[in-house]
């Protein structure tokens, strides 16, 4: 099955669980820190320049982003976490929202794969391998994302690649994709992994 790319729309900024649409379509939900570049991938994959917005300031953004493509599947944006600014009660907010994604999404079955994203030039942080640990109890398919790869030069290209793979919570057989947004490498990857996973192709 076949993806129009110019078909896109977003759906809802959904701020609650109720909200998430119901549709029966896969889901390819995208987790990662706040600045580590999902807006960026998003539009990167899909051939836009704004259809994801980037926020001038990280971690303002507490909802779940829900981009419809060709009716066939959604892009899920999740809210963006580690951002040190934020107040507690929005650190709550977000945890009970992105939370309420993964334990209140009445189409959990349909989320394939979840994206984690990681800063190429920063490795795992404490935040990120939380979620690493999550998602590898949770039982959900998943790929890591390595962003910004091309602000690296190729010396600690190959020490990133060298440190995700040995990461303990990144087990072997688990996708690890270089990608830069700027520059295009890696969304073909990305788009097999996807299609391998949904049976959807662009």
């Amino acid at each position: 099955m076949a993806l129009n790319l110019n078909h896109l729309q977003l759906r809802i900024s959904a701020g609650r669980p109720d909200q998430f649409p119901a549709d029966p379509i896969p889901q390819v939900a995208f987790s990662g820190r706040s600045n580590v570049g999902k807006s960026s991938l998003i539009n990167s994959l899909l051939g836009r320049k704004s259809l994801a917005r980037v926020s001038s300031s990280p971690g303002k953004t507490i909802t779940v982003n829900f981009y419809e493509v060709d009716g066939k599947l959604f892009f899920v944006d999740l809210p963006g976490y580690g951002f040190a600014k934020r107040r507690a009660e929005e650190q709550a907010a977000w945890s009970a929202l992105t939370d309420g994604y993964f334990t209140k999404n009445r189409n959990v079955d349909r989320i394939r794969p979840v994206v984690q994203l990681i800063d190429s030039r920063v490795g795992p942080t404490a935040d990120d391998e939380t979620m690493l640990h999550f998602l590898s109890e949770s039982g959900l398919p998943y790929l890591v994302v390595a962003t910004k790869c091309d602000k690296l030069n190729a010396t600690e290209r190959r020490e990133a690649e060298a440190r995700l793979s040995a990461h303990p919570l990144i087990p072997n057989g688990c996708p690890v994709i270089f990608y830069s947004a700027l520059k295009g490498e890696g969304r073909t990857e990305l788009w097999r992994q996807i299609a391998e996973a949904t049976g959807i192709r662009p």
